[in-house]
């Protein structure tokens, strides 16, 4: 946990003093003793993340084609392909497995 001193602002620093632990500022003579544990955890609101490639919605009305999953050797597997780089390179063909149980996600 970071303190600042009230007096000028600058970071303060732990120390050991002569019974117990304490802060002070390198700038000016302010010196807090430290007599209980000074601690606080602050957990922040992580973002929601979207599914780029359109979530559940988008593999409803794909094709299945003859390529193997690598995760249960499926014989078949679902496939679209989006543009994920500049027009002139190669589109990015997304593949999952058409084995309900399995259901493993990889691209090409």
């Amino acid at each position: 946990m970071l303190m600042f001193c009230p007096t000028c602002a600058s970071a303060l620093i732990v120390e050991d003093g002569p019974l117990y632990l304490r802060f002070s500022c390198f700038t000016c003579p302010y010196v807090y003793n430290i007599r209980h544990i000074v601690s606080s955890r602050i957990y922040p609101r992580l973002k929601e993340v979207d599914d780029v490639l359109g979530g559940a919605a988008a593999w409803e009305n794909v094709d299945s084609t003859d390529e193997r999953c690598p995760k249960c050797f499926h014989p078949r597997a679902y496939f679209m392909q989006i543009q994920t780089r500049s027009a002139d390179e190669p589109m990015t063909t997304f593949y999952k497995c058409c084995n309900i149980v399995c259901g493993h996600r990889w691209r090409d």
